[in-house]
Formats: structure tokens, sequence, C-alpha cells
């Protein structure tokens, strides 16, 4: 395993704050999977997981995590960074 991304980029969207780890740019197709749901709900209720098909790959990975707004911009970073560990440990 390789180390994890830093965040790139925390912003405010309506009901979440959309935690994003890497540039979408690089992706061919993002995805919010059924099956992230079970990881990202044991991190934080109410969360989703965006994953990417990196470009000229086959290969899917964390893009971006969405944290319900309620929790708060610094405790949102924190179970943002728990989910992606969960995800690619």
């Amino acid at each position: 395993m390789g180390t994890l991304p830093d965040i790139e980029k925390v912003e405010p969207e309506d009901d979440y704050i959309h935690v994003r780890f890497r540039d979408p740019d690089r992706y061919d197709e993002i995805r919010t999977p059924d099956w992230a749901e079970n990881p990202a709900e044991s991190v934080s209720q109410g969360s989703e997981v965006r994953t990417g098909k990196i470009t000229g790959t086959d290969d899917w990975e964390v893009t971006s995590v969405l944290i319900r707004k309620t929790v708060g911009e610094e405790k949102a970073e924190e179970q943002a960074r728990k989910i992606l560990e969960k995800m690619e440990s």
C-alpha cells in the first residue's frame, strides 16, 4: 500500500462537507458506489464515498468523501481521513 493522499480541498455543499483527496480530472468516471456505504457509515452516519476510475486504466480509488454538514468542518476532515484509511488499507 502506498501512502494516503493529503486533503486537497474542503468545500461546504448543500447538506455535506465535500472533502477532496484527489483531482477529479485524473478520472474517466466518478461514482458513489453502494458497497462503500458500510465502511463510510461505520465512521460517520450519512457519509458518502466517491470513487474514480483512473484515466487509461481499470483501477479505481477514492476521490473524495462527503460528510454531513452538521458535524462541522474540522471533524469532517478527521472523519474523511478515517474513511479513506479504511477503504485503502
